[in-house]
């Protein structure tokens, strides 16, 4: 309105001056002109009217052109831009609709201010009920505490990527894979948008091969296990046949056959342990500990190979990783594993195992003696289905890889053909303040 007020005061002023320079300038002129003939003097004064308003016409049209024709551009300029916005709201709109994924709006306060479809169906409510809700419905203490950190990080216009379960009525249980990503207005971070995939059965395929793969190595660690086994069987079988023939108890050989019993219940032991399905909950190990408890099971199967096994730990202090014991266990025996199946028959085979401290990181080296690989081979380690043994199913590296991502570390290989392999896994330290160990 000021702008239209601003061009119609314009105009008019424009028409008043000019009708008053047309008046003065146009009496002086003819009065100069006709002199004192005043027949030309009325001549000239009953046309210069006319002749007025076809300039003063002239110049009101070409002014209001000028200025229509911006308008008229402004406008068609206006009009494009809108529709181009439409399109992007479209655009913008079948993003968030028709997203495969949960898509929620948040606003700073943590309040949801839109959601797609996906987001209703994952966490059976609508978007009614899920205007005034507070999350601690899906999420238990620990978990809220930790998904409240990355939001808050979100304000400083980073996203986040991470893992969390949620919990429905009927006790249900949803693993989510979510992203928060900043909404930024002006540079400022005006909201949140929670992005979130259900991944409940993919997380439960993988236990399931993580599984049998345990199966698969547990079957084959099991004849060399029982092989270890019947050697001190059959020393327990003949201090027993030999006490029978005596009729007298050697307390040296009561020591002995003590101590072949507690082998078979160690060895026995540790086979249950690996065997047995358990709740994957993250506990503050000590590394050397889950290391020669392995080295128990493995010393079979290399002494049935002909392969001798070290161990050194090189670390000046307990190394205490956030682990579940049981999974890297498994790791570390099928790393051990293929180090011993490496080495061909006959020779002098030699695995050698190192713990030590780099950084903030615990890397585990295992260096074998066998027939190593060629590079483009290490290229493809790790691969499902992709394996270098003759009966290999390939899922051994690729489980450890899984299981050792799940505790934020790394597995590098290097290897020679004819020189041997060396598999360092790396972990990040945890320090465990409430262990004696780390006192």
């Amino acid at each position: 309105m000021k702008q239209a007020k601003e061009i119609a005061i314009k105009i008019t002023i424009t028409y008043v001056l000019l009708g008053i320079l047309w008046i003065m300038l146009s009496d002086y002129f003819f009065m100069t002109l006709a002199h004192e003939n005043l027949d030309m003097y009325i001549y000239f004064q009953r046309y210069k009217g006319w002749f007025f308003m076809v300039v003063t016409g002239t110049i009101l049209f070409l002014m209001v052109y000028r200025r229509t024709h911006e308008l008229i551009v402004s406008n068609e300029k206006l009009t494009h831009k809108e529709r181009q916005l439409q399109i992007k709201n479209q655009h913008y709109h079948s993003l968030f609709e028709q997203n495969p994924d949960a898509v929620l709006e948040l606003s700073l306060d943590g309040n949801v201010v839109s959601i797609n479809g996906e987001a209703e169906g994952l966490l059976e409510s609508t978007f009614e009920e899920l205007k005034e809700v507070n999350f601690r419905k899906f999420l238990h203490d620990e978990e809220m505490k930790r998904v409240t950190d990355f939001f808050f990080e979100s304000f400083n216009g980073l996203g986040s990527s991470f893992e969390t379960i949620i919990h429905l009525p009927n006790n249900k249980r949803k693993i989510l894979r979510c992203s928060l990503v900043p909404i930024i207005v002006n540079r400022k971070v005006t909201g949140i948008f929670a992005i979130a995939r259900d991944i409940t059965h993919i997380k439960e395929n993988e236990e399931m091969i993580v599984a049998s793969e345990k199966l698969s190595v547990i079957g084959q660690l099991a004849a060399a296990v029982a092989h270890e086994i019947r050697n001190p069987l059959t020393s327990l079988k003949g201090f027993i046949q030999l006490m029978q023939t005596t009729n007298t108890i050697n307390h040296d050989h009561l020591d002995i056959m003590l101590s072949e019993v507690d082998r078979i219940d160690l060895i026995s032991g540790e086979m249950l342990i690996l065997g047995k399905q358990q709740d994957f909950h993250f506990h503050h190990e000590r590394l050397d500990d889950i290391l020669r408890q392995v080295l128990v099971l493995m010393q079979a199967q290399a002494h049935l190979d002909n392969v001798s096994i070290s161990y050194e730990n090189l670390a000046v202090k307990p190394l205490y990783v956030l682990a579940e014991a049981n999974q890297l266990k498994q790791v570390f025996i099928n790393i051990i594993k293929n180090a011993v199946e490496s080495i061909p028959k006959g020779e002098n085979g030699r695995v050698a195992i190192t713990l030590n401290q780099h950084g903030q990181d615990v890397h585990v080296i295992v260096k074998d003696n066998g027939v190593g690989m060629d590079p483009e081979r290490i290229e493809h380690l790790g691969e499902p289905f992709y394996s270098t043994k003759e009966k290999g199913t390939g899922l051994g590296l690729a489980v450890c890889q899984k299981i050792i991502e799940r505790h934020q570390g790394h597995i590098h290989f290097k290897s020679e053909k004819e020189k041997g392999t060396a598999v360092e896994i790396s972990l990040p330290i945890k320090e465990d303040v409430d262990s004696p160990a780390a006192e």
